[in-house]
């Protein structure tokens, strides 16, 4: 018979090498869109990230020059968050819905984050119900701005189109796989789909599906896509506004499916550039306030995922009209549509030679506005 003594040593010698044993394992690492977070948490407190759609693709008089960017060029510095657009992809296309080449999102995507910089990605898919029968049709057949009626239920589990969402997200999935650093490091980024969701102007909009088939859908994407190993993404939610907190709300995924909170807003030139200028101001600032108690109450980052005057016709829109109404709220980033380089008067960022370059200038150097 073993003495009980010999037994208890000998189990409490095992025992203890086994605690010292998993000391010295080292703790999982975080994942990249973990450390995103928490980087994105910390420039928040040092001020507010200015962001750009397709900055390095194109801009005013120019499209596909390495190293150019018409903020760049504007103010001497590339904008710390770089947007991209992934329409098209779900159909196995090689170029997304602005005629931008993946292999060169891919490209600038790398680059960017090379840099230092943070990239998000939009994703403007076709209507599932529509578009194989209308490629090479009129616009907007097909696309995203198709509003014919059933989309989004027919890519929910039971309905028609489901397969074929799946085959959507593996597409997506694999593009996303593709981006990565010099050391084959997934690249983190953050995923804004579905947006402007309150709204009818998207297949997905409020009056083209129930709020319940919205978040089930938004859960599928998010669900579907870390099942297939994807790790690297922050989530953001962003409808359109200005719209109350109950709106806002109504179709919200939850807590486990949004990282950040965003909102797209625009201000729209009606001929009265005072009069749209003031109503901009006061829609964004009440916007925001309402985004400031909803991101403390569900503790998430908050951002102004899309903005803008197409055009720019008013000479002091960045200091006179942006910053003074995202001034003191705690949005970790700002983001200007895109300068086109083949529709003239299509843009929303600054370019170099335009008579309102000197105030996007004078805008950047603000101590809270972080760039690049």
């Amino acid at each position: 018979m073993r003495p009980l003594f010999s037994f208890v040593h000998k189990s409490y010698i095992v025992l203890l090498s086994l605690v010292l044993l998993a000391a010295c394992r080292p703790a999982k690492e975080d994942t990249a869109a973990q450390l995103l977070l928490q980087r994105l948490d910390s420039l928040q407190k040092q001020g507010c990230m200015f962001g750009h759609q397709d900055d390095p693709m194109y801009g005013v008089h120019w499209q596909y020059e390495a190293g150019r960017s018409d903020v760049l060029e504007s103010c001497g510095d590339y904008p710390a968050v770089m947007g991209f657009d992934l329409g098209g992809i779900e159909i196995g296309a090689s170029r997304n819905l602005d005629s931008v080449p993946f292999d060169r999102i891919r490209t600038e995507i790398q680059e960017h984050h090379r840099r230092g910089g943070i990239v998000t990605l939009s994703w403007h898919p076709r209507n599932p119900i529509t578009s194989d029968e209308t490629i090479g049709a009129p616009w907007p057949a097909g696309t995203s701005w198709d509003v014919t009626s059933g989309a989004v239920a027919s890519l929910l589990p039971g309905g028609a189109e489901h397969q074929r969402m799946l085959v959507w997200l593996s597409r997506v999935r694999d593009f996303l796989a593709s981006l990565t650093d010099d050391q084959g490091n997934p690249i983190p980024l953050i995923f804004r789909p579905w947006h402007e969701n309150i709204g009818s102007w998207f297949w997905w909009g409020g009056n083209l599906c129930s709020a319940e088939q919205y978040k089930a859908l938004f859960r599928l994407t998010r669900e579907r896509l870390e099942e297939k190993g994807v790790e690297n993404l922050l989530w953001c939610y962003s409808p359109n506004g200005p719209i109350s907190k109950e709106d806002y709300l109504s179709r919200y995924p939850g807590d486990d499916i949004v990282d950040i909170l965003g909102t797209d807003i625009y201000e729209y030139n009606n001929g009265d550039l005072d009069a749209a200028g003031v109503a901009y101001m006061a829609n964004l600032k009440q916007m925001l306030t309402t985004l400031t108690e909803i991101s403390k109450e569900h503790t998430k980052l908050m951002c102004l995922s899309e903005t803008g005057l197409e055009g720019i016709p008013d000479p002091h829109w960045w200091t006179e009209r942006l910053y003074p109404a995202i001034q003191g709220f705690p949005i970790c980033y700002v983001l200007t549509w895109r300068n086109a380089h083949d529709r003239p008067g299509h843009f929303y960022g600054p370019w170099k030679g335009f008579e309102n370059a000197e105030d996007f200038r004078l805008f950047s150097e603000k101590k809270e506005i972080v760039l690049l």
